[in-house]
């Protein structure tokens, strides 16, 4: 970073402490009051305009250096450029500082995120941010009994979010309200608007037409404290859509089919944009679907260009005058004619049949046609067990819907669920619209039940009690991901991700043989009929219904708000620093785990049961890579303690090396940190005394949430030098003195020769590494500036 981007933020950062920042405007429907008008809904929550104008100022000073037509991915993040006319531009090299337009935390991260930005001293957010409570309902009974049950459990957590909220301007949505992705839609989302969020699927936006991209926590306090946030400049693919949906295709299709192409790694390091006439037969939410599991193929993000269909919604979510904006600015909301991407990827919408991919991954598509006979080939159990709808990936009026029209043709003919139904409602004026228009209705009555505003089952809240741990059993969701374990902590329950549509289709007869674009169902009375195909408004006829008030604005002045920690708990913890670089080489490194096969933040830091320890990093470090396979066992959570050669649980033998003073690393494999964005899964390894992380490849995020931490993310230059290195192996990183962009390090391996390792940090992420941590960078950087 350069000495004057230093002193401009510095300054920043200064005047921040010095002046309170505006408080957060509520959302359209938190007050129904005549403020609500077009002036005020096209202004941002600081008061300020929306920045399409100056945007455009930099867009143009942009087009004269590069003299090419640009991608919309590319209009969007270059013209929130910190330094538009100096920042070097190449895709998938340079690394851009942005300055993003708002931040959106969910409960689970927000609170180690709240914590670093406690610990960084700063009185105010510098950016319009929000607090969403979302992850810790667990699914059990029913909505109202399921969320009752949450606020008393983790009542000392939303306390605590809730305060830190108020104390530091923030907004929040209470317990209840809904799942972040769906809320920012309905809200805060806006054609052109840069985001970031910690959670990965906060693509879910590019349905509106922003780049919005998940980060970890460390980000958004960058952001948060004034700071520019830093990308890598992403490479562009692009999805050319011809054709129209129809039929029992659904959106979700397209993603499920764009994910069969990539792979779960395919887009790692680039943005997805959508284009094409195609574009214009799916629906805003249904974009903002396509857009929110782009997460599962390893995406920087995803998004549309701006259409009628996204001037229908915003008008319907009482953002008139943002569209009407937004059209004033359409030839920077869609990409340049002649344009160049990366990669071009071709689908025909008239001839995508519907798809469910999976199990344990989200990449391995079944056509519906082929689901049966492929299933019963690989074994797989046909019985469904469970089917669920809904998520921040499929649970819009939309959604709910299409949904309803196949339960009710089902029920005309005397038929319902055949198998356990679970719906969960994207957001609380979801679930009031859809109770109102009589969906929620024809749910029950087809044998659902109706689960809280929450994430619930899709992020492993089910406390579920059909099958027991270890038993095969198939389960069908409307979800997003489906690795092993994932839903229920079961790592035999074969998950398969689809439509809404044909979740509930496979739910009236509960086995994976059937096709219900073919098939026929016998009805009460003995007679054959066939499903009708799904149909659905795309937006209510009579307006949504904002149900029940769940946001809560900050104080203009939260200087007397108290957050409290007690240090006696076990579900929050104040951090303390982590220890900078002592300037020496890392040497006699012990291996504590080398991973075999498929590693995602999921077998780094389980979520479920964990989630209520998501704010006290020493306890949440207990579940460390116990959902990893170890290389030398085949076994989980078991490793041999190099000091003693005594077999451990991995978390237990991590402890014991910190104890001691050993230094250790961790091997893995391709793709490693593949899906979410819990920065847990990097805080947990720098807390009980991991420096490295050594693999063949990384997700984004992950590798960013590293760095972070100040731990170092290497790859093999050579990926069969992962087989060199052997679970007792002793390493040393050598000549970290001289670390560079661009240079390699040396890897000694004891008693088996040198290798090589890669990497990308830049020369401010070196800093993040000799500081201890970007936070700590953070904090020299003010500190500095203030002598």
């Amino acid at each position: 970073m350069s000495k004057k981007i230093i002193s401009q933020t510095a300054e920043r950062v200064r005047r921040l402490c010095r002046k309170a920042v505006k408080p957060l405007m509520s959302p359209w429907y938190a007050s129904m009051s005549s403020k609500a008008n077009g002036v005020e809904m096209c202004r941002l929550e600081t008061g300020n305009p929306l920045p399409y104008k100056q945007l455009c100022q930099k867009l143009e000073c942009l087009k004269k250096r590069l003299n090419r037509p640009l991608t919309l991915s590319e209009k969007i993040l270059y013209s929130h450029l910190e330094d538009p006319s100096g920042s070097e531009i190449e895709r998938g090299k340079s690394y851009l500082l942005l300055r993003p337009d708002r931040v959106a935390m969910q409960d689970a991260t927000a609170q180690m995120a709240m914590m670093q930005f406690i610990s960084s001293g700063l009185s105010k957010v510098a950016v319009p941010s929000t607090i969403h409570c979302d992850h810790l309902i667990q699914a059990q009974l029913c909505g109202e009994a399921d969320l009752k049950r949450s606020l008393e459990e983790n009542k000392e957590v939303f306390d605590f979010l809730q305060t830190s909220s108020a104390k530091y301007s923030l907004g929040f949505w209470k317990p209840g309200s809904g799942i972040i992705h769906q809320i920012v839609l309905e809200n805060y989302a806006f054609p052109g608007l840069l985001m970031i969020g910690t959670d990965s699927h906060t693509p879910n936006a590019g349905g509106l037409g922003g780049v919005c991209v998940g980060v970890g926590g460390a980000d958004a306090v960058d952001v948060m404290a004034g700071m520019p946030w830093e990308l890598k400049c992403p490479k562009v693919i692009g999805v050319h859509l011809t054709g129209k949906i129809c039929g029992w295709t659904s959106p979700k299709d397209v993603i499920l089919k764009v994910a069969e192409i990539l792979t779960v790694k395919g887009g790692t390091g680039a943005v997805i944009e959508y284009h094409g006439k195609g574009c214009d037969s799916i629906s805003c939410t249904g974009m903002a679907t396509i857009c929110n599991m782009g997460a599962e193929i390893g995406a920087t993000t995803s998004l549309f260009p701006f259409n009628e269909r996204m001037i229908t919604y915003m008008c319907a979510t009482g953002r008139g005058a943002i569209a009407d904006e937004a059209q004033k600015f359409k030839h920077m909301l869609v990409p340049d004619e002649g344009c160049k991407y990366d990669q071009v990827i071709e689908i025909d919408l008239d001839n995508l049949e519907p798809l469910v991919n999976g199990p344990y991954t989200p990449d391995l598509a079944n056509p519906i046609s082929q689901l049966g006979e492929n299933s019963k080939k690989n074994g797989y159990p046909m019985d469904i067990k469970v089917g669920l709808i809904g998520s921040c990936t499929n649970s819009s009026y939309e959604d709910m819907g299409r949904c309803a029209s196949i339960a009710q043709d089902a029920l005309d003919h005397g038929l319902k669920a055949q198998i356990p139904f679970n719906v969960t409602p994207g957001s609380e004026q979801i679930r009031a619209t859809i109770e109102r228009d009589g969906i929620l209705e024809v749910f029950t009555k087809f044998g659902g039940t109706v689960l809280a505003n929450a994430c619930g089952p899709c992020i492993g809240q089910w406390d579920r009690k059909d099958v027991k741990k270890g038993e095969k059993n198939t389960i069908v969701t409307s979800y997003n991901r489906n690795f092993t374990g994932r839903n229920d902590a079961n790592p035999a329950t074969h998950c398969f991700v689809t439509s809404p549509e044909l979740t509930t289709a496979l739910s009236i007869v509960g086995c994976l043989s059937f096709n219900p674009l073919k098939d026929e169902l016998t009805d009460s009375k003995g007679k054959k009929f066939k499903l009708k195909e799904p149909t659905g408004d795309e937006l209510p006829a009579k307006g949504f219904d904002p149900g029940q008030d769940t946001y809560t604005a900050p104080p203009k002045d939260g200087k007397s708000v108290k957050v409290v920690v007690d240090p006696k708990s076990d579900r929050l913890q104040l951090l303390e620093p982590f220890e900078k670089w002592d300037g020496k080489d890392l040497t006699d490194l012990v291996v504590l785990i080398k991973v075999k096969g498929k590693c995602t933040t999921d077998h780094i830091s389980a979520a479920g049961p964990w989630l209520k320890y998501r704010g006290h990093l020493d306890n949440i470090s207990n579940n460390m890579f116990i959902g990893a396979v170890n290389a030398e066992n085949d076994e989980m959570n078991k490793v041999k303690n190099q000091r003693t050669n005594e077999w451990g649980t991995v978390p237990d033998t991590a402890r014991d090396y910190k104890c001691n003073n050993i230094k250790w690393v961790a091997v893995g494999e391709e793709n490693y940190g593949e899906g979410s964005s819990r920065e847990h899964a990097a805080l947990e390894p720098r807390h009980l005394g991991g420096v490295a992380i050594i693999v063949k490849s990384f997700a984004r995020i992950h590798e960013t949430n590293l760095k972070k931490q100040g731990l170092l993310a290497l790859t093999f230059a050579n990926a069969s030098d992962y087989d060199k290195i052997q679970p007792d192996s002793k390493l040393s990183l050598l000549n970290l003195a001289k670390m560079a962009p661009g240079q390699p390090i040396e890897c000694e391996i004891k008693d088996g020769g040198k290798i090589t390792l890669n990497h990308s940090f830049n020369a401010e992420q070196i800093e993040w590494f000799k500081a201890g941590s970007a936070l700590n960078r953070m904090k020299d950087v003010l500190t500095k500036s203030k002598k």
